[in-house]
């Protein structure tokens, strides 16, 4: 890439697409189309076949993925003609992408928004490395997918799209400090449809968000998921009522809700997020010192989340995906239970996240997936 040789961040769109043409990202017989390259990731898609396995593993230096997956696989699924993947089973496919990266690129991989809204666990792993989703500088290989649907059953098929892949250069992340002046320059954050002060943003390594939990009693603040739901075919978009799969979450006094053990819910964020063209973010696991819940499962947001140009949009509030462990756990109204990691983008990205692209969450008002119709979340 002429002018991206020495240049240092997250690969925007175009950088993508020279990277595809490069074949450091190809797919042999399958073309790449120009819709799965997005602001800031391209999207990887199923092939052929999945292994059923008996438990989840990581490869160590010395071998393969498919060395590993000899002793641990149990069936074979064609995933030609779709297939259904049970709850709570690990699965591995091999991903149509694969890479041949130079050596001072490097590449991590997230679940797409929507994968991750379903509950359905995904990270990549590759060749000789004892690492999820994180690639190494230089690799060059097959990827592979590990797949845990969790609360229901899906139906998948070659050629979709369950996770996201970015690449970058150099140190990325942008510190506290330069967040904050951020804030005061272009808003990262609002509440309330006004920019949160710099000297109120709460950060350490990223921009901590909380929980929307207030409201009368009738208003829905969010939904858990119900076990022993027919499965989700992740292909099809608005085709599921989401009363049969989700039951709605509803305010205590006070502003709090109690969260069952190992039950999914997705809650909303209190804040706005704004994403500017030259940032891209990613949700973190969340420290579990702070309390037994797991929040978000990891996510990339692309430049041009919830940002708006003419300042009059106050950011989209990011879809939560939290399930409380071995006890039952109370999260309270403005309770920080997530963090967004900042980083800078190599250049701006000219094609953004939003309207144009079709994105399916940009303003978002409720948190369900695409794949169920339009409701009201009184949100």
């Amino acid at each position: 890439m002429s002018e991206a040789q020495s240049a240092t961040g997250v690969f925007p769109s175009q950088a993508l697409a020279e990277a595809i043409e490069r074949e450091w990202v190809s797919s042999g017989e399958y073309r790449i189309r120009p819709e799965a390259i997005q602001p800031a990731s391209i999207d990887l898609r199923l092939g052929d076949e999945a292994w059923a396995l008996r438990c989840s593993f990581l490869p160590d230096v010395d071998s393969t993925v498919e060395e590993k997956v000899e002793g641990l696989a149990f069936q074979k699924v064609d995933l030609r003609d779709g297939a259904v993947l049970e709850r709570d089973r690990p699965y591995l496919v091999p991903l149509i992408e694969r890479l041949s990266l130079p050596q001072d690129v490097r590449a991590r991989a997230n679940p797409k928004s929507s994968t991750g809204r379903l509950d359905v666990f995904t990270r990549v792993i590759t060749d000789r490395h004892n690492r999820f989703d994180d690639i190494r500088a230089g690799y060059e290989g097959k990827l592979y997918l590990e797949v845990v649907p969790r609360s229901f059953a899906v139906q998948v098929r070659t050629g979709l799209s369950l996770n996201q892949l970015r690449l970058a250069r150099g140190d990325v992340r942008l510190s506290d400090a330069r967040i904050r002046e951020l804030q005061g320059e272009s808003p990262l954050v609002y509440l309330d449809s006004d920019p949160v002060p710099e000297a109120e943003l709460a950060v350490s390594d990223g921009v901590f968000l909380s929980l929307d939990v207030t409201g009368p009693a009738d208003r829905v603040v969010g939904y858990r998921a119900k076990k022993n739901s027919l499965p989700v075919d992740l292909g099809k978009i608005r085709a599921y009522r989401w009363s049969d799969f989700w039951d709605p979450v509803y305010p205590e006094s006070g502003g709090k809700i109690v969260l069952e053990p190992e039950i999914f819910y997705l809650l909303l964020s209190a804040e706005g997020v704004s994403i500017p063209p030259q940032i891209a973010a990613e949700m973190m696991a969340y420290d579990p010192t702070a309390g037994e819940l797991r929040t978000h499962y990891a996510g990339f947001f692309d430049p041009g989340f919830g940002f708006d140009p003419t300042g009059t949009r106050p950011g989209s509030r990011a879809a939560l995906e939290v399930r409380a462990r071995d006890v039952p756990f109370m999260v309270e109204h403005r309770q920080p239970v997530c963090k967004l990691g900042l980083e800078w983008m190599e250049a701006p990205a000219e094609r953004l996240y939003g309207v144009d692209l079709g994105s399916n969450y940009q303003g978002q008002v409720t948190m369900l997936s695409k794949h169920f119709e339009e409701q009201t979340a009184g949100v």
